[in-house]
C-alpha cells in the first residue's frame, strides 16, 4: 500500500507541474500587450453614446400655409338698363383697354329723346337771353325773367338726363384687363342686371390664404413668400405680402393674408391651387442642434454635452440648460445654453443618469466592423447638419419665377423666362390710372 501511495503522489506532482508549465508557455508577455489593454476594463465600463457638434446656419423663419390665386382686378359687366344688344365690339379672350367699348344697346329711341331735349334746351336758352335784353329795357318784369331761368334749367336738366341715359347703352371695360367668354349675342334682349361677360386683370394676381393665429404678431405687409402650384411642378413664384386681415376668424382661429405676384408672363390664372411659404425672416447665424439631442424635463429643456475630463483622454458628461427657438425637420435652434462647436449626445442619454459621467464616443459613420473611437477625434467625423439656404427675396426675378435648376428634368420643364419692361404691377394702386 504504501508503495501505491508513492506513486500516486508522484504522479499528482507531475501533473501538477506539467500544468504550471503549459500555463507559462501559454501567457502572453508583457511587451506583447496592446497600449490599451490596462485600461480596457475601465474603457468597457463607460457608456457609449452619439454625439454631433453645435452648427452655424442661416435659419429661415417661416410657415406653410396653403391658398387659392385670384384676379387683381376682376368684375362681371352687366347693363344698367334693359335694351337689345346692336353691336358687339370684342372677341372671347381679347386683351382690352380701359374706356374701350366693347358692347352697344340699341340706342334709337334714346337719342331722339337727347335730340328732343337738346331743341327744349335751345328755345329756352332763347327764350331767356330775349327777357334779360328786355328786363333791360324795362318792357317786362323781373319774374318773367326768374320763369325764363327756371325753364332753361329744367330744359338744362332733361337734356343731361337724356345723355346720361344713352350713355348707360354702352357697356365700357372699366379697367385693362383681358375678357372672358361673352354670354350673349347680336339681338338678345337683356335685363338690367344680365351677365354679359367678365374682364381679369392678370398683370398682377393676388393669393388668399391663412395662417394661425399665433403668427399674427410677426406676418405684416412687405414680407415675401413663395409660391409652389400643383399646376406648374417645378416652378416656384415670388410673391408680396400686401395687407393683413385685422379681423381673426372666430372658427378657424386663423388670420387672412393676401400676397401679390408680378404676373405679365400670363403664367398664372386665377382660380388655382397653391401651396404658400410665407418667409416672416431669417438669422444668418443660427445655431442648431439635431432634434435628439434634446431632453425634455419637468418643463424645461436640457441637453447633454460632452465635455474633457480631469483625467488625460477622457470624456465626461455635463447637463446644461437651453433655450430652444425655431424648429425645422432634424434641427432645433439654440438660443441660449450652448456656443458653436460645442459637442451634445443625441444618442445615448439615458445611460447618462448624472454629470461628471464618464463616456465613450461611438462613430456611427464608420463601417460595423471598425472599433469604436473615444476622445474628441470622433467627434470630428461627426456629419454637420445641412445648411438652409436663405429664402429668396420678393425681387429675385423681374419676373418673379424661380427656375429650379437642380433637377435637369424640371430645368427642361421650365423655360427661360423673358426679360419683362415697365413697373411691377403689384406696386401700382388698385385703381391706378394706367
Amino acid at each position: 500500500m504504501a508503495y501505491q501511495k508513492k506513486y500516486v503522489l508522484i504522479a499528482v506532482i507531475g501533473v501538477c507541474v506539467a500544468s504550471g508549465v503549459a500555463w507559462w508557455a501559454q501567457r502572453p508577455s508583457s511587451g506583447d500587450q496592446p497600449p490599451s489593454a490596462a485600461t480596457a476594463p475601465a474603457a468597457a465600463r463607460a457608456p457609449a453614446v452619439e454625439v454631433a457638434k453645435v452648427t452655424s446656419i442661416t435659419l429661415v423663419d417661416e410657415a406653410q400655409s396653403v391658398g387659392s390665386l385670384r384676379s387683381r382686378q376682376g368684375v362681371m359687366l352687366r347693363p344698367e338698363v334693359a335694351g337689345r344688344v346692336a353691336k358687339i365690339l370684342f372677341n372671347d379672350g381679347q386683351r382690352v383697354s380701359k374706356g374701350q367699348l366693347l358692347v352697344q344697346l340699341d340706342d334709337q329711341l334714346q337719342a331722339a329723346q337727347l335730340s328732343q331735349a337738346k331743341a327744349e334746351m335751345s328755345i329756352a336758352a332763347a327764350n331767356h337771353k330775349r327777357n334779360q335784353e328786355l328786363v333791360a329795357q324795362n318792357f317786362i318784369s323781373k319774374r318773367s325773367l326768374d320763369e325764363s331761368a327756371a325753364a332753361l334749367e329744367v330744359a338744362q336738366a332733361k337734356l343731361d338726363l337724356a345723355q346720361a341715359t344713352l350713355q348707360r347703352l354702352k357697356i365700357i371695360a372699366p379697367f385693362n384687363g383681358v375678357t372672358g367668354l361673352r354670354q350673349i349675342n347680336v339681338g338678345d334682349y337683356l335685363k338690367d342686371g344680365a351677365d354679359v361677360v367678365n374682364i381679369e386683370d392678370i398683370d398682377a394676381v393676388l393669393v388668399d390664404f391663412r395662417l394661425p393665429e399665433r403668427f399674427q404678431a410677426k406676418v405684416r405687409a412687405g414680407q415675401s413668400a413663395q409660391l409652389t402650384l400643383d399646376a406648374l411642378p417645378g416652378r416656384s413664384f415670388a410673391a408680396v405680402v400686401q395687407a393683413v386681415d385685422p379681423l381673426i376668424d372666430a372658427n378657424g382661429r386663423s388670420v387672412g393674408v393676401r400676397g401679390c405676384i408680378d404676373n405679365r408672363q400670363q403664367q398664372l390664372r386665377p382660380g388655382m391651387f397653391a401651396r404658400v411659404n410665407a418667409v416672416f425672416g431669417s438669422r444668418p447665424s443660427a445655431l442648431v442642434i439635431p432634434e435628439e439631442a434634446i431632453v425634455p424635463q419637468g418643463g424645461r429643456t436640457f441637453v447633454v454635452k460632452v465635455i474633457p475630463g480631469d483625467k488625460p483622454e477622457t470624456l465626461i458628461s455635463q447637463r446644461v440648460p437651453v433655450k430652444v427657438g425655431l424648429r425645422q425637420p432634424g434641427k432645433v435652434e439654440i438660443l441660449e445654453g450652448l456656443e458653436l462647436d460645442d459637442t451634445v449626445v443625441v444618442a445615448g442619454h439615458q445611460r447618462l443618469q448624472k454629470d461628471g459621467t464618464p463616456v465613450r464616443v461611438v462613430d456611427m459613420s464608420r463601417p460595423a466592423s471598425g472599433k469604436p473611437v473615444a476622445g474628441a477625434a470622433a467627434t470630428a467625423s461627426t456629419p454637420a447638419v445641412a445648411a438652409v439656404p436663405p429664402a429668396p427675396s420678393a425681387g429675385l426675378s423681374p419676373a418673379g419665377v424661380v427656375n429650379n435648376t437642380g433637377n435637369p428634368n424640371v430645368a427642361r420643364a421650365a423655360p427661360a423666362a423673358k426679360p419683362l419692361s415697365g413697373p411691377n404691377p403689384c406696386l401700382r394702386g388698385a385703381d391706378a390710372t394706367r
